[in-house]
């Protein structure tokens, strides 16, 4: 089964919709714990984002965005990936 979110045009709709998306998941409260993210290269060129929420007690969710399948890779606190979802126009979002 495929999911897909709504057309997502600026970085900041891709990390409001990650951390939303994490938090609904994990029964937490919005915008209560911290959150980081990096830009992954490889070969020198961006090809996507690793999000993560560190949570209560020390727990760490992750989310991935993978630029070329253009779509978010959602992970649990043990590793296990929970979901994943295509992003529509998120191309370009990174340079």
């Amino acid at each position: 089964m495929q999911n897909y979110c709504k057309p997502i045009r600026e970085l900041n709709e891709l990390r409001c919709f990650v951390f939303k998306h994490l938090c609904e998941e994990n029964d937490f409260e919005l915008d209560a714990y911290q959150t980081t993210e990096q830009i992954l290269h490889r070969k020198g060129k961006p090809c996507g984002m690793l999000f993560c929420l560190h949570g209560p007690r020390s727990v760490k969710l992750t989310a991935v965005w993978e630029l070329d399948k253009n779509s978010v890779l959602f992970y649990q606190a043990t590793g296990e990936r929970s979901n994943r979802v295509h992003v529509r126009t998120a191309v370009g979002l990174i340079d």
